[in-house]
């Protein structure tokens, strides 16, 4: 009887065992990775669709139980259940660190035990960039160097440079330091006058920061010698008006006070000539005003001059010999319609002779033996013929001592005769 009941355990043990292994086939647990910016919450979550009582459990990346249903195993307060079910165990760590992100382990109790990972990424979020090496000020033709660093980036951050709104190229250096990088990015330049006031503006990009990146700004300063440049209020002064002589100086530091000279002296009628700041203002011109006038700036890093000669006119001599424009434009006109005259009268009177001493050529070409002998023919008085060739030789004679430039005519009766007809 004992031999039978031994019989009868063991057959119900085999089957228990075997129920609970064929019903563990279909129980997979699922995870997914997560990604969390540091400083922030990281939910892990482990689901299973089938699921007959049996257990699940979260692990971290050093294969220490956080979590074996809904008890807690590892004291650490920023871990914190969520969720807990048959189907779902959820857990909670608070203020994620780098040193947090690692793979994570999901396990379901069964036989044998069926496990899913789950990477924990952790993006270091870089901090405020600053710039160094601007020693302020520079003095123009300085070559300054300008470095812009962040550090605690994970992955390591970008960084650009703009010269106000347009990017400038940097060099670039990224060095590891524990999980995380520091970066900097290096722009080495020449100042010069123009650099002045312009902003060097370091921008730190990173999938941390979102579309925000983190910004620092370096406004230069830069000093050099100064730059003079006389304007005037008037094109063409004359006695008697209001004169003002502006000195528009440029420099850094600026140049206080600017020294007005005349001739190469001092100005010489101060109750007239009146210097205020940068301007030179002459209340009554008059003909001793004519001369140089020079404005002359300084600061510490030099000296610039600019000089303007003064011419003071009559206004009564402007009057009586300014141009009558009407009556030059007048006598442009009439000028203008002479020569469009004579050039259509000439174009007719070639095409016109043209014409016909192709015409008389062709009416006596059948029976001429050369051109000559064609024109005449072509007059259709063939009696006459020899005392028509006669006559145009003997002008031919006649225009011997004409200008090598007429000579041209010979070659050709009809012209010949035109000309001989004029002559005549």
């Amino acid at each position: 009887l004992k031999g039978q009941c031994d019989s009868f355990l063991t057959f119900s043990l085999t089957l228990c065992l075997c129920g609970t292994t064929a019903g563990s086939q279909g129980q997979f647990p699922v995870t997914q990775n997560v990604t969390v910016v540091e400083g922030s919450a990281a939910n892990m979550t482990c689901r299973v669709d089938y699921n007959d009582n049996t257990s699940l459990q979260w692990s971290n990346p050093a294969q220490q139980t956080l979590f074996f249903g809904d008890k807690k195993a590892l004291r650490d307060n920023r871990i914190e259940l969520v969720r807990a079910s048959w189907k779902e165990l959820t857990i909670s760590i608070s203020d994620v660190t780098l040193s947090d992100e690692g793979q994570y382990t999901c396990s379901l109790f069964t036989m044998p035990v069926k496990t899913s990972k789950a990477f924990l990424t952790v993006l270091g979020v870089p901090e405020k960039p600053e710039i160094t090496g601007f020693t302020r000020p520079a003095v123009e033709g300085e070559e300054v160097t300008l470095t812009c660093t962040t550090s605690g980036s994970k992955p390591a951050a970008n960084i650009r440079w703009f010269r106000n709104d347009k990017e400038v190229q940097g060099v670039k250096e990224v060095n590891a330091t524990g999980r995380s990088f520091v970066v900097r990015s290096t722009v080495r330049l020449q100042v010069d006058r123009n650099d002045d006031g312009a902003a060097y503006t370091c921008s730190v990009e990173h999938v941390a920061l979102n579309s925000t990146p983190h910004q620092v700004t370096e406004v230069l300063e830069v000093h050099y010698a100064p730059q003079v440049e006389i304007v005037h209020s008037l094109i063409v002064p004359q006695e008697g008006q209001y004169f003002k002589l502006e000195c528009v100086s440029k420099g850094n530091p600026l140049p206080e006070p600017v020294l007005w000279t005349k001739d190469g002296g001092d100005l010489p009628d101060v109750e007239r000539m009146i210097v205020e700041g940068r301007e030179l203002i002459i209340t009554s011109l008059n003909k001793t005003d004519n001369g140089t006038y020079r404005c002359e700036a300084h600061n510490h890093l030099g000296s610039n001059s600019d000089e303007y000669v003064l011419f003071v006119y009559d206004p009564n001599a402007l009057t009586q010999h300014s141009p009558d424009h009407a009556l030059i434009g007048g006598v442009v006109a009439v000028v203008v319609f002479i020569s469009l005259c004579f050039i259509i009268v000439l174009g007719r009177y070639l095409a016109r002779h043209k014409g016909t001493y192709l015409t008389n050529e062709a009416k006596g070409a059948e029976d001429a033996p050369d051109a000559d002998t064609a024109i005449i023919n072509a007059d259709g008085n063939r009696a006459h013929a020899e005392e028509k060739k006669e006559y145009y030789q003997g002008a031919a004679r006649n225009v011997v001592h004409l200008k090598s430039e007429n000579l041209g005519f010979a070659n050709n009766y009809t012209l010949r005769e035109e000309y001989v007809r004029c002559i005549m």
